[in-house]
């Protein structure tokens, strides 16, 4: 069985860790859920972009973001102390938006199938 690369587990583990870390130390708003949907770390373990999708309104979603981006340094001290490794990495956020995509798409396709029911 070929070895899986060291980025990938790290990217997996990291991804679990700072999951379960959110559910914590970031409190989501009344309408809104984030979820960590990947974690992409660099090659030198330094930095690590993490992808989260953001369910809730434009406003709701910016705000979240927002919200991630202040607490930053507490989920990275967070992650430290979880996760050993020589240097924890600088994590940046970004908005996953995979899910609204596929649900715009699978609207069209519905469209599409009533219209050729319908004809």
């Amino acid at each position: 069985m070929p070895a899986v690369p060291r980025t990938t587990r790290l990217n997996a583990l990291l991804q679990r860790e700072l999951g379960s870390l959110m559910e914590t130390l970031v409190p989501a708003g009344r309408n809104v859920l984030v979820t960590v949907t990947g974690v992409k770390i660099a090659s030198n373990l330094r930095d690590a972009t993490v992808f989260v999708s953001i369910y809730g309104s434009e406003a709701e979603q910016k705000r979240a973001l927002e919200e991630l981006a202040k607490k930053r340094a507490l989920l990275q001290n967070a992650l430290a102390s979880k996760v050993i490794m020589k240097y924890t990495p600088v994590l940046h956020f970004r908005q996953d938006n995979t899910a609204a995509q596929a649900d715009r798409v699978m609207h069209i396709l519905q469209d599409l199938n009533l219209d050729q029911n319908e004809a």
